[in-house]
Parts: C-alpha cells; structure tokens; sequence
C-alpha cells in the first residue's frame, strides 16, 4: 500500500478536476506498478485475484474510521481472502493527493454532483470553506 501518490501537482484533486486522476485497470496490480506509482495498491497471499470491471476514475464516499471522506476510486480489484471469502478492494485518491486502500463495502459510489461529495472534497481541501458557507 502507498499512503502518498504525489503527481507533477501534488496528485490532490477538487470537485471539478477528479476526472484526470488516471486510473489503473485491466490488469491486478504488482508491487512494481505500486512503487511507480501507476496503483495504489498490490495485494499478496490472495488467491484468484482480478481486475473488477467498473468505470474508473469513479467518485465515492468513503465511510472510514473517522466518519465519511470524500475520495475517488482509481484501483478496483477482487481477491479471495485466506478463508476463502471474496474481498472487492478499491484503491482510493484522496483530495490532498493521499491514497488509501477500502473494502467496497465501505464506499458509496455517488455521482460527482452529489452534494454531499462535493462539500467533503471542498472541506477536505480547505477546511474553513464549510464555516463559510
């Protein structure tokens, strides 16, 4: 997993720019394509693992430890866990240009004129635009 996905502009996006985020698809990511900063994720000792045919970039909500964050799926993947159990796993963009790795069942796909996406991505960016409101 990178934690940071720093682009030519600091790899962050904004309610209206999400779109050029690029996405990996087609293929499961290696820890190769991690450290080249092509994926946010590679998986290891998962079985069976596969690329999930979805339109990426794709915009999501991410419902994490600190309540909802907005963010932009750019990776999706599915793997069997240890147990057998099927994981649907998505590689995130973060406003700031932070990645983060979640379980589908986690996200929301929403579409990027959903209210409630784009006023976290505008908090998240800057966090005094919401008291301005």
């Amino acid at each position: 997993m990178n934690d940071n996905l720093p682009d030519e502009d600091g790899g962050g996006f904004d309610a209206d720019d999400w779109t050029r985020l690029k996405p990996f698809t087609g293929t499961v990511a290696t820890l190769d394509d991690v450290q080249a900063r092509r994926a946010v994720f590679a998986l290891g000792e998962t079985d069976d693992p596969r690329p999930i045919a979805m339109e990426l970039p794709q915009p999501v909500i991410w419902w994490d430890d600190d309540g909802e964050q907005a963010a932009v799926a750019v990776q999706a993947e599915t793997h069997l866990g240890p147990d057998g159990e099927e994981m649907e796993v998505l590689g995130l963009i973060l406003p700031d240009g932070g990645g983060a790795v979640a379980l589908m069942e986690d996200v929301d796909l929403v579409d990027a004129t959903d209210p409630t996406w784009r006023a976290l991505v505008t908090n998240a960016i800057d966090p005094g635009a919401a008291e301005e409101d």
